[in-house]
């Protein structure tokens, strides 16, 4: 058993607070990681908000980055030592695992979202010998020191700048995999991205490595379009001042675009971009509002061979996809450093203020010893 701290949500609208927390040894297929970095997302901050039926209390935190301290029996990936960063988990095991598509493992929300503890039931995480919900993206990396599952983590180099590559986890690989894993546009495409978050941006960044033609960025915060400009949008679109439909008429000359990737969970700013797909166009849709939302589709303009397709985490599978973009990172070709905003991990309640307002697009924390 190791004792660590974490932050801890105890019921759902309350804040994060510190507290001490008893993690049990690592079983077969589990690593240890003292945790270096971990990247604050808004899927945290929707459970913590009491938006997903997770146990609370408990620790939240899944774009994790550490160092292993110990690892179970069955473990061979990784080793005491080695330098990871954490991501989702997955069975492994059933068709969409074994097929390459973990994000669509049989078992991918009692197991990453909802459950709080392992599949067969006992709890990762304890407080003064009561259960906590824990074992969040089979991590819970908010917190001193993580359990998480081998299949949660992903071996980088021994230089690896760990504060950096954390986000990796989820947003950047949910936004890199939009463009790459599923749109795949051909050359010349014209592809648009609603909203200028970290996921966007991401999506803005990869893009701009694929051989499309024209990125459109859609965003109602001047400075996020200018940054979004930045990293390699052809054109913005401030929908506080024009409409979206008109201004991407305008941009194609009435044709559409190819692709889009919808990041805001907005159901109007979904509507409007499937509105806008040109003829065999995709639309991506990432952000998500609550359960049970519905957006209403013309059928007829989707008889152009227009698709919707819902994304998890970039379709991704880790083992291949983070390396990929690890490497791309440290080469300066992916700059997400430009998206980050550090802070002490006992900061935490400052970060989600910060990323609430807009201030921050991507807060990084930062762990000392704990």
């Amino acid at each position: 058993m190791t004792t660590t701290t974490a932050a801890i949500v105890e019921s759902a609208g309350a804040p994060f607070s510190l507290t001490r927390v008893d993690l049990d040894a690592p079983r077969p297929g589990e690593v240890l990681v003292r945790v270096v970095a971990a990247g604050l997302c808004h899927t945290d901050l929707g459970v913590a908000a009491g938006a997903l039926p997770f146990p609370l209390p408990g620790v939240l935190g899944h774009e994790g980055a550490g160092i292993v301290e110990a690892v179970g029996s069955a473990v061979t990936s990784v080793a005491p030592g080695d330098r990871v960063l954490l991501s989702f988990t997955s069975c492994g095991a059933c068709g969409n695992c074994r097929d390459g598509h973990p994000a669509y493992c049989a078992t991918w929300l009692p197991d990453n979202l909802l459950g709080g503890r392992r599949g067969d039931g006992t709890a990762t995480l304890t407080r003064g010998g009561h259960p906590v919900g824990g074992h969040f993206f089979g991590q819970s990396s908010f917190a001193g020191h993580a359990l998480a599952d081998e299949r949660s983590v992903v071996k980088v180099a021994p230089d690896a700048p760990l504060d950096l590559l954390a986000p990796l986890g989820c947003g950047v690989q949910t936004g890199a995999g939009a463009i790459w894993n599923v749109l795949q546009p051909r050359p010349g495409a014209t592809l648009m991205i609603t909203g200028a978050g970290a996921v966007g941006l991401s999506a803005v960044m990869a893009a701009r490595l694929s051989p499309a033609g024209r990125i459109i960025v859609v965003d109602r915060v001047p400075g996020r379009l200018e940054l979004a400009t930045e990293l390699g949008a052809t054109d913005v679109v401030d929908t506080t001042a024009v409409d979206l439909a008109d201004a991407v008429a305008e941009l194609t000359g009435g044709h559409g675009v190819d692709g889009v990737v919808e990041t805001t969970g907005a159901t109007g700013v979904l509507q409007a971009g499937i509105g806008v797909l040109a003829a065999r166009g995709t639309a991506v849709v990432v952000g998500a509002p609550a359960f049970g939302t519905t957006v209403p589709v013309d059928v007829n303009h989707m008889l152009g061979g227009r698709t919707i397709t819902g994304l998890t985490l970039g379709d991704s599978e880790t083992q291949s996809l983070i390396p990929v973009l690890v490497d791309l990172v440290t080469a300066g070709r992916l700059p997400i450093d430009r998206l980050i905003r550090h802070y002490a991990f006992e900061d935490i309640q400052q970060a989600v203020t910060d990323v609430i307002t807009g201030d921050t697009i991507k807060p990084v924390l930062r762990f000392t010893h704990l």
